[in-house]
């Protein structure tokens, strides 16, 4: 898709193995270094229970933006790249730990149904721990096919769903309070 016009795309980061916050600190530096993408934001760090098996450590998510030319499926192989470098083990159970997960969330305004992608990702309008740091980042975004982000936030109890706050003298990172929308 090179020379084609930038789409901004959304990606969901998560992480419960391996020191969590370090692992998606990292991704969101190799997602800033991915050639054909610029303008990256990240929202802020979430601590969040598991979805699925409840007997595995806790969650850590962000959300990160960026405009990009790489094609949809181009930019899943990239995304998926990163996570093998991060040692993501693909077998085992549905939901179960990883060391990093990126799920490509929107692609612009497009709808994709692929065997291997669906855009916008079939549990983004559900997920607290992926429509609050959207919300951080994108409030006014509109999901095709549903609402804006900050209605959807608003509709979507945070089920114990933390942000993380840095402290900037001491790199210590602590849990706030959960974020009211």
């Amino acid at each position: 898709m090179s020379g084609a016009e930038p789409v901004r795309a959304f990606i969901g980061l998560g992480s419960n193995l391996d020191d969590p916050i370090a692992q998606v600190r990292l991704a969101c530096t190799e997602l800033f270094a991915l050639s054909e993408c610029t303008n990256l934001q990240c929202s802020s760090l979430y601590h969040s229970a598991p979805m699925g098996p409840q007997d595995q450590p806790p969650y850590i998510n962000a959300v990160a933006a960026f405009d990009t030319t790489l094609a949809p499926m181009r930019l899943l192989d990239a995304l998926q790249a990163i996570e093998l470098s991060h040692h993501r083990v693909r077998e085992g159970q549905r939901w179960g730990p990883r060391t990093l997960d990126l799920d490509l969330l929107l692609y612009g305004d497009r709808i994709i149904d692929l065997p291997r992608l669906t855009v916008p990702h079939p549990g983004l309008t559900v997920r607290e721990f992926v429509l609050h740091p959207l919300a951080e980042i994108a409030p006014d975004r509109l999901i095709p096919g549903y609402a804006t982000v900050r209605e959807l936030a608003a509709a979507c109890p945070l089920r114990g769903l933390r942000r993380l706050t840095s402290d900037a003298l001491s790199g210590t990172t602590v849990l706030s309070g959960s974020d009211e929308r």
